[in-house]
């Protein structure tokens, strides 16, 4: 791969932000399902998994770079498509579920698909829409990315990513960063329970440190249980019960789809350990880069995760990628990893030799890494 510099006025142009919004051809698409019902509700996975990993052999690499200090005034058109998003998922999904929950022709097995096909445009989608509207500084966007949460339940994300995944990273005590040779069916379990509870200790060790108590009302755990409540009301009087389990159903296929990417993007890594809880700073080599085209559109560039890292509050149209030299390549993009991932004997025969590679190009010198297994390294001063 040949990283090269992209002109500012390239990156302006309104056209080169107009594949970012390829998105919302996912609306039509999940209605459509809706719709015609029948096997027609297998179409959104189709199209998001299949689709995309045609299109990303047939698009190839997209390794240009824009200028990460370049005016970001001159962002606008990539900015809107993460900011219009929540209100045509909510729109969406609320919408959905009062008519599917009224449709006679979609009987049990067709409702399932069809939210399970409206958890993957919640989750491919709208996770890792509300994931870049978190780590910008304007209260709109993050008020965005709270709504993009609650619709999925997963509120306490935005927490555990921030306060715990950003500092931990590569590290034993970020539960994120899968271990090596950890298959994902014992990294999601482990996951969904020590994130929640790392969630809520970051959340509560800061207000102590402002001398407040962990329930304080400025903790954000009320204002995500009331998002999340408010969900769950408006699923219940647009559907009944029948309502809350669809919108259930999507819920958990967004967080399953999120908690995949999760495991694929620092599978194995690690930073080194300095001793007395402490680890060197992040670089673009403590995460997995994809240069896949076609994904990085419809992700908005989330497989440039290498930079993401080494520079969270790039916003994605400046988040840059690297060489082989640089940064580990995955094999494929997203789509394809993320099927692999479920299969942990394929996973384990793509990923472990690149695994083995990386630490013998990044740390010859460590020969034994037990210790890089388990949380047990003290805690930082």
């Amino acid at each position: 791969m040949t990283v090269h510099a992209l002109p500012d006025q390239t990156i302006r142009n309104p056209l080169r932000a107009l594949p970012f919004w390829i998105s919302l051809t996912l609306v039509p698409i999940v209605w459509a399902a809706a719709l015609l019902g029948g096997w027609w509700v297998l179409i959104v996975p189709l199209y998001s998994w299949g689709a995309y990993s045609l299109l990303d052999a047939l698009a190839g690499l997209e390794e240009g770079n824009a200028d990460p200090q370049m005016d970001r005034a001159g962002l606008g058109w990539y900015r809107a498509i993460t900011l219009v998003w929540a209100p045509v998922q909510a729109a969406t999904l609320f919408a959905l579920i009062w008519y599917a929950t009224r449709a006679e022709h979609l009987g049990g097995w067709e409702l399932f698909g069809l939210f399970f096909g409206m958890g993957i445009l919640s989750g491919t989608v709208g996770i890792n829409y509300a994931h870049e509207l978190m780590h910008q500084k304007p209260r709109l966007d993050r008020w965005m990315a709270d709504i993009l949460l609650a619709m999925v339940f997963y509120s306490h994300f935005r927490s555990e990513h921030l306060l715990v995944h950003h500092r931990y990273v590569a590290t034993p005590r970020d539960p994120v960063t899968a271990r090596y040779n950890e298959g994902f069916h014992r990294f999601y379990p482990r996951v969904l329970r020590q994130c929640l509870v790392s969630a809520w200790q970051a959340e509560a060790a800061m207000l102590a440190r402002k001398g407040l108590g962990r329930w304080h009302r400025s903790n954000p755990f009320w204002r995500y249980a009331a998002l999340q409540a408010a969900v769950l009301a408006l699923a219940f009087a647009l559907g009944g019960g029948l309502g809350v389990v669809l919108v259930l159903v999507q819920a958990g296929v967004a967080i399953w789809q999120l908690e995949l990417v999760n495991y694929i993007e620092h599978y194995g890594l690690t930073r080194r350990h300095l001793g007395d809880g402490r680890y060197e700073p992040v670089r673009p080599h403590h995460s997995w880069n994809s240069a896949q085209k076609a994904s990085n559109w419809l992700l908005i560039n989330l497989q440039r995760h290498s930079d993401h890292h080494y520079k969270p509050d790039r916003p994605f149209p400046l988040l840059q990628t690297y060489a082989a030299d640089e940064a580990p390549q995955l094999p494929a993009g997203y789509p394809v990893m993320t099927a692999a991932a479920m299969v942990p004997p394929v996973w384990r025969r793509m990923m472990n030799p690149r695994v083995r590679e990386w630490r013998r190009r990044w740390y010859p010198d460590i020969e034994d890494w037990s210790a890089y297994k388990t949380a047990s390294n003290p805690p930082p001063r």
